[in-house]
């Protein structure tokens, strides 16, 4: 009998016995499975002179903006519609060259960063708080998929707004009006990474048992094994509603509310 036909023999009793034994992913005699975290950047990746911070003024947001491509940024000349303060870091080698969440291949010597549920294409003001350094980016992929991060910036973002030594920062993002998509949205959720890919299968199995209307895939990725839960309607009420699910048994889990859109 493999890991899987354990984990799930335990629990046959009722439908939701076998979600919550495999997101618990125990089995008979197993011990309960932790999602990996992936690390913030290596030290020595960013650390190739001495980090000291140097204070500079903001940069002129209105040059940058008409610098850049035709259609690229939103009109910032209004209030920010989405505000949020937390911890930012980046993002470049490994996904360089490669398709980003939006379909572009990503670049990372742009201006792009990654978001979880802002739209597609937003605009985002991005101030560090330790220096005061500002950039614009946009957003054109999904994360950062560790706990505690809000936006994982390109390296060329990174570098603009002085945290590409550092690898992480306290940041303050804003976001614009980007009035080209679907104020509802569509919605997923994402959980993982698993550095066992037989734990991603466990929780991919329950889930398709609890949630048989849904969309439900594995894949690997640089961080480890991940599970993608697509909602039939891709409502965001559903896909809040199976991130709690997740949440409840299995905290490790690490349930993203992911927008797709």
């Amino acid at each position: 009998m493999n890991r899987l036909s354990k984990r799930l023999g335990c629990h046959t009793a009722a439908l939701l016995a076998i979600g919550f034994s495999a997101l618990t992913l125990t089995g008979c005699h197993h011990r309960t499975a932790v999602a990996y975290q992936p690390p913030p950047p290596p030290a020595g990746e960013h650390h190739s002179t001495a980090n000291t911070a140097t204070a500079t003024p903001p940069i002129d947001l209105g040059e940058e903006a008409a610098n850049a491509p035709p259609g690229f940024f939103d009109d910032t000349r209004g209030k920010p519609v989405f505000t949020e303060e937390g911890t930012a870091s980046w993002y470049g080698t490994v996904y360089h060259h490669h398709a980003a969440a939006d379909g572009t291949i990503f670049d990372q010597n742009e201006m792009t960063a990654a978001h979880r549920t802002l739209p597609m294409g937003s605009t985002v003001r991005v101030t560090n708080l330790a220096t005061g350094q500002q950039v614009l980016v946009r957003i054109t992929d999904r994360g950062p998929f560790a706990p505690g991060r809000v936006l994982d910036l390109s390296m060329g973002a990174a570098k603009a707004v002085g945290i590409y030594r550092a690898g992480v920062a306290k940041v303050k993002v804003e976001a614009f009006a980007h009035t080209s998509s679907d104020p509802e949205g569509k919605w997923c959720v994402q959980t993982g990474a698993f550095k066992n890919e037989d734990d991603a299968l466990a929780l991919k199995a329950g889930l398709l048992q609890r949630y048989s209307t849904a969309k439900v895939i594995e894949f690997s990725g640089p961080t480890g094994f991940w599970v993608r839960i697509d909602p039939a309607q891709h409502s965001k009420t559903q896909a809040a509603e199976i991130a709690d699910w997740i949440g409840t048994p299995d905290p490790a889990a690490l349930p993203y509310l992911v927008r797709l859109d």
